[in-house]
């Protein structure tokens, strides 16, 4: 079963490879991908990991970066910039330890995006929150502090027009929850199989873990409301101006499927145009890999450009 709901028109494009042989193959590569790092390099573009202080945080925070082929060729050129954040468990080089950074050279080598620069930082359990307890500020380390030392360094975004947001699981979360939260600072979102409840399930431990603070132990419910991009999807005003995308797998492991659907229906009910997928699979990288293409297509096409 394939159930599609499209709200917003997208150009026709041509698609990866979606067999299990490809993926295996990529997945294959991980292990290489790791031991070149924090500075990785191939013939196309090139993968950095580094650090970035943070006062707010008052400690360093890892990032790695997918630079295109034009960042080295061209001192002067600006990019536009994705920010991917990476799901619960994960970390920094989730694009690179997945096969994601071979997925994006091959979209580029068939012309599928354009060259953006792809961020990635690392965000431990945080869920992208201000913790409940004040004592992880991530939201306003990433707002203040992340998103302009990202795009000095690296000649990127420095507009609304130039800069998106992507991730998976929880960091689907946290990209649609930024978007919707800073609609005046993002063009564009787009993710595959976003933490989203409508409701909290009576034991959250088993989705967040047993050393789950972001939001408050024992955990919050009020505090996790509040924060939930389904909240802010029901009246954040500036959502309209937003390309919005996302999708789920029917037989995702959680029952993110669910909560997908209460967004599409929340955003439909407020005319606000978006595009909306449930397909076969679960919630795994697999499936992401199998629609990777979908999501950052889909955020190149609302980037602008500027060489």
């Amino acid at each position: 079963m394939n159930e599609t709901i499209r709200a917003a028109t997208v150009s026709e494009r041509t698609v990866i490879p979606r067999d299990t042989s490809t993926i295996v193959r990529l997945l294959a590569r991980a292990a290489l991908l790791a031991a070149l790092l924090p500075v990785v390099a191939q013939a196309q573009g090139r993968a950095e990991c580094r650090v970035v202080p943070s006062a707010i945080l008052k400690r360093s925070v890892r990032y790695c970066v997918l630079l295109p082929p034009g960042f080295d060729a061209d001192k002067t050129r600006r990019f536009p910039i994705v920010y991917y954040l990476h799901g619960l468990g994960d970390n920094e080089q989730s694009l690179l330890n997945s096969g994601g950074w071979d997925l994006v050279e091959q979209l580029r080598e068939q012309k599928n995006i354009s060259e953006l620069v792809i961020a990635t930082p690392d965000a431990g359990r945080s869920f992208y929150v201000n913790s409940r307890d004040g004592k992880e500020l991530y939201e306003d380390f990433f707002i203040q502090e992340f998103v302009p030392a990202i795009e000095k360094r690296y000649r990127a975004g420095g507009s609304r027009a130039a800069r998106a947001l992507g991730g998976f699981s929880m960091g689907g979360y946290g990209a649609l929850r930024f978007a919707f939260q800073y609609p005046q600072m993002f063009a564009s979102v787009a993710v595959h199989s976003a933490a989203l409840f409508a409701d909290l399930p009576e034991d959250a431990t088993v989705v967040f873990g047993r050393n789950f603070q972001a939001f408050g132990t024992p955990l919050d419910s009020r505090y996790w409301m509040q924060n939930n991009p389904l909240t802010l999807a029901r009246s954040a005003p500036g959502l309209a101006a937003l390309k919005i995308y996302f999708d789920c797998g029917l037989q995702d492991d959680y029952g993110f499927d669910a909560g997908t659907r209460v967004l599409h229906e929340t955003l439909e009910k407020r005319r606000i145009p978006h595009e909306f997928h449930l397909y076969p699979g679960g919630h795994t990288w697999q499936y992401v890999a199998e629609h990777f293409d979908e999501s950052l297509g889909f955020l190149s096409r609302a980037l602008i450009t500027r060489k």
